[in-house]
């Protein structure tokens, strides 16, 4: 019990949200969310074999991805069993080849019992930097693909096995190899280890822009789904006329965000049970199995590496057709907009751009009369000084000015 209390805080210390624990039991996930203060109490209810918990947290007791909080850790689970590499040889290469080169040392790594997890802890990251946060997550896992990197366990919902616990498939107890407590910053390791990063070093610029077009349509599919999370939300979860197709989407724009049909068909199973009248598991599976084959064609790669654009590539016009997004749906959206609320929203931003501008101006505008203030201050108090006797007429005449703005000077110099 000490071992996985000691693992769980060593990760989620400071977390800010609901972590996730989860146990396999014939198959099937039972998963239960709690704050981090509630963890050590509940644990000990948490003990056997496969047990997992969540490396990010969630804003919702609910594991999927539009309800991700807090990203607080990068990972790369290396499935030795698969790659025909023994654990000793992943760790040497690790050591000689990887650490401190083209990837950071690990804070810790987790021995699962038929391979090995790397866990870096990174500064709290908000919802707003998930594009970033994929796009180095990618990157590690792209790295450590030669090493046996399941390049598909990389989203954020992801978990992992809890220390202490253990492995039902290889009956091995799950322990946790802790090498250092420093927490990185997410910038900072883009920045360092990322190839667009270094493009003037080793990488082309067509090779530049085509990982630029990848992040954008990473930050695509996921901006999708969160609109239309939010527009089942707005419906209160009364989807009825639309289900299939909402579900439909789900699954097809997960597949293409989280690279990974099973967990995408996993997060759209739990969406459907969120609905006031849920579809059973095997009408969600059917209803939405083209959503696979969609994205299948989608990830065929051509010669030069460049993705096609096969698979379902839906303009906004035909989102908002098939789920019927009335106008006022849409300013709730992210992405999913038709041109009356881009224009609306374009006016709104100029509009604001004017007033800040304008803002702006007066300030200088007021800045710049004190200043001509001060100085016509200090002229006047010098011509008194050498004429008190002289007419506000005069000084007037002097500093191109009315005498009424000189007689206004004049009190304010006497007011001193």
């Amino acid at each position: 019990m000490n071992t996985a209390i000691k693992h769980l805080l060593f990760h989620h210390g400071s977390s800010d949200g609901w972590v996730t624990l989860a146990q396999k039991k014939s198959g099937v996930f039972q998963q239960y969310h709690f704050r981090i203060e509630e963890l050590q109490d509940k644990l000990s209810e948490w003990t056997g074999h496969d047990v997992y918990f969540s490396q990010n947290t969630f804003y919702r007791p609910q594991r999927r991805i539009e309800n991700v909080r807090q990203l607080r850790a990068l990972y790369c689970d290396i499935d030795c069993y698969k790659s025909g590499f023994t654990i000793n040889q992943v760790e040497m290469a690790l050591e000689e080849e990887y650490f401190r080169q083209s990837i950071p040392e690990p804070n810790y790594i987790i021995y699962s019992g038929r391979g090995l997890v790397l866990i870096w802890l990174i500064e709290p990251v908000p919802i707003m930097g998930l594009p970033r946060w994929q796009a180095v997550e990618n990157y590690f896992a792209e790295t450590l693909k030669p090493l046996g990197a399941d390049t598909k366990a990389t989203d954020a919902a992801r978990i992992f096995r809890l220390a202490g616990t253990r492995n039902s498939k290889s009956g091995k107890l799950v322990t946790v190899e802790y090498k250092h407590d420093f927490v990185y910053d997410l910038e900072a390791l883009k920045n360092e280890y990322l190839p667009e990063i270094k493009k003037e070093k080793r990488a082309t610029k067509s090779h530049s822009k085509k990982i630029e077009h990848l992040f954008n349509i990473y930050t695509l599919h996921y901006s999708r789904l969160i609109d239309l999370y939010k527009l089942i939300q707005l419906r209160n979860y009364d989807m009825t006329g639309y289900r299939e197709t909402s579900l439909f989407l789900y699954r097809y724009w997960s597949c293409c965000y989280l690279t990974d049909k099973e967990e995408a068909l996993r997060q759209t199973l739990s969406l459907n049970s969120e609905l006031k009248e849920p579809l059973t598991e095997r009408e969600v599976t059917r209803a939405t199995k083209s959503a696979e084959k969609a994205y299948e064609k989608w990830m065929l790669n051509t010669s030069n590496g460049t993705y096609k654009r096969d698979g379902y590539n839906f303009t906004n016009e035909k989102l908002i057709s098939l789920l019927d997004i009335t106008p006022e749906e849409q300013r709730h959206m992210k992405t999913i907009i038709g041109k009356e609320e881009k224009q609306r929203r374009n006016t709104i931003a100029k509009r604001e751009k004017r007033r800040n501008e304008g803002v702006i101006e007066r300030r200088k505008y007021i800045e710049e009369q004190k200043n001509i203030t001060e100085q016509r201050l200090k002229v006047i108090r010098k011509i008194l000084l050498n004429n008190p006797k002289i007419k506000n007429k005069e000084i007037a005449e002097l500093l191109s000015i009315t005498p009424a703005r000189v007689s206004q000077l004049r009190k304010q110099i006497d007011d001193r």
